[in-house]
């Protein structure tokens, strides 16, 4: 059961999603000069926010349902499951079946978040930041874009191995139906698609704790982010 908190945290985040602030991941312009390199104390601040946002978002899609209840990282049927004239049986055409199959694949979702969450903070470590003062003065999710764009592909082929082992250790009797169903499709070909949309998901997560966290830095209690943030 979710707490008030936790509530609260999603209705912050879903009004968020309604006025158009929280913007998608990769699609921020940020320019390539000025100072901040890996080791500058400058690029500090936006280090902190990197780790902040991140450490928040894995902390949620850590738990068991955590991909399920996010109103931002929440994944939808693959489209692997849905393509015209793919089946073999009438399964995938229930409504009921179909949602019952998107739970599952979310939960499928969450050991794959628990094997990405240690490559994006060792990232934040070391990611080049050339202009800190412009990241700080960016987009709500700018922070979040420098990070997923120097990082690329590396979250999801981390997460595919691990989503392809949980499938295959858990025999999930919806999953397996739906596999069946489709033809020449994998228990591999599922985990790639999975991670695909996992891979967004972690980066709409982590975008979305970045925003929150622009929108009231004090309540991370780090005076150092603080004071960047409400600099002007």
């Amino acid at each position: 059961m979710e707490s008030d908190t936790d509530w609260s945290r999603r209705g912050v985040l879903l009004g968020m999603l309604a006025t158009g602030v929280l913007m998608l991941p990769g699609c921020s312009t940020l320019a390539g000069s000025g100072s901040g390199s890996a080791g500058s104390a400058s690029a500090d601040p936006v280090r902190r926010l990197m780790r902040t946002s991140s450490e928040r978002a894995f902390a949620w899609l850590g738990q068991p349902e955590g991909f399920w209840t996010s109103p931002v990282a929440r994944i939808p049927l693959p489209v692997l499951f849905g393509r015209p004239g793919k089946t073999t049986s009438g399964v995938l055409k229930s409504k009921a079946f179909r949602d019952k199959l998107q739970y599952q694949l979310n939960l499928f979702a969450t050991p794959g978040a628990r094997v990405a969450g240690p490559l994006v903070l060792k990232a934040v470590q070391s990611v080049p930041i050339p202009n800190p003062a412009e990241v700080l003065a960016g987009g709500n999710t700018a922070a979040t874009t420098l990070l997923r764009r120097a990082m690329g592909p590396a979250l999801v082929n981390a997460m595919i191995p691990e989503i392809e082992r949980a499938i295959n250790e858990a025999q999930d009797n919806t999953l397996n139906q739906a596999i069946a169903a489709l033809k020449g499709v994998t228990v591999q070909d599922t985990a790639h698609a999975l991670a695909l949309d996992a891979d967004n998901g972690i980066w709409y997560e982590i975008g979305a704790a970045e925003a929150a966290i622009r929108q009231n830095p004090e309540e991370t209690n780090d005076s150092v982010l603080i004071g960047a943030l409400k600099k002007g």
